[in-house]
């Protein structure tokens, strides 16, 4: 294990011994649905910078595999939706945490009549070596933790995440990225990459990890403001940064006609004579419908004088064609 990772283990056994408002940015929003309760004690540990829980995309047949339980509650969300033994399985290498998430699930099961605490398996394991078998689940989630990860062990991570997913399966995932590339020493910073700050890629390579794992199809879902970096706080860095939160879903699909398709908000609308376009690439409009693109495709139909093509507006939700 790399030295960087024993620090992010020993700030997270930290965390899950007395709950830090701070380790993360953003608080992860929680979600209302009749029935759920949730401890207050989860929502004090709720360490993320964003969502992974749609449910939208969850059916209660799913196996869902999270990875860094954290204080449980988007394992608890999700057993929500499979209120089943084993529908939900929830992996962390850290035993402070793993035990606190009992504790915290055992609380839930108390106030949620509903929850049994056999509905989520709780697994001693890494994101870079997953105690899973091969092509065994259906979803998996993981919020503001592949962040921390340098290059080479975010690719493991990610090959691990395609290696467990079933054929169509999905990977939710939230993280923080950044503008431009970060210093060398602050990025060096361990401590700081396991508060999810100094370990930020730009979404350019966050997207090329994701579509080099394998990933024939990544919708950004949402991206927002996440945490303003100063020289004042941070001395490592000549200028101010702004962070950002982005909210992907990546689909274990076999690449589109253009490549891995990477969909950012992008639409084309035919705006011929003909009822109907096609190309050889298997892009189909309606005259006058707007349709969701891929950004691959968006640059390939611009180059046309009857085809209007919108910018990226980073809210994906399914659908669309290239």
């Amino acid at each position: 294990m790399g030295d960087y990772l024993k620090t992010v283990e020993e700030v997270y056994a930290e965390a899950a011994r007395e709950p830090k408002a701070d380790l993360c940015c953003t608080q992860s929003p929680l979600w209302h649905f009749p029935d759920l309760k949730i401890p207050t004690i989860m929502q004090e540990m709720n360490y993320g910078c964003g969502s992974t829980v749609d449910p939208r995309d969850l059916r209660q047949e799913d196996t869902i595999l999270y990875v860094g339980v954290g204080g449980g509650l988007e394992a608890l969300q999700f057993a929500y939706f499979t209120r089943r033994p084993g529908g939900v399985i929830a992996v962390d290498p850290v035993a402070e945490m793993r035990e606190r998430a009992r504790e915290n699930l055992e609380e839930a099961a108390r106030i949620n009549s509903w929850l049994q605490p056999e509905f989520v398996q709780l697994l001693d394991g890494s994101a870079l070596s997953l105690p899973v078998p091969d092509v065994n689940v259906t979803v998996l989630g993981q919020n503001c933790l592949y962040n921390i990860f340098v290059s080479e062990d975010l690719d493991l991570a990610l090959a691990e995440v395609f290696r467990v997913l079933k054929p169509g399966g999905l990977f939710t995932s939230s993280d923080p990225i950044t503008p431009e590339p970060l210093p060398a020493t602050f990025a060096a910073n361990a401590r700081l990459r396991a508060m999810c700050l100094s370990g930020c890629q730009t979404l350019e390579d966050y997207l090329g990890a994701l579509t080099r794992a394998g990933f024939g199809r990544v919708e950004i879902r949402n991206r927002f403001p996440y945490r303003y970096l100063s020289p004042q706080e941070f001395p490592e860095l000549s200028k101010a940064v702004m962070l950002e939160s982005i909210e992907v879903a990546a689909y274990k699909v076999p690449d589109g006609p253009d490549g891995p398709g990477v969909f950012t908000g992008r639409t084309a609308t035919y705006v011929g004579s003909e009822a109907l376009f096609r190309d050889e690439s298997g892009s189909v409009l309606r005259r006058g419908a707007p349709t969701l693109i891929s950004d691959a495709a968006a640059s390939r139909l611009a180059r046309r004088s009857d085809v209007l093509i919108t910018d990226s507006t980073w809210h994906v939700r399914g659908g669309g064609c290239c």
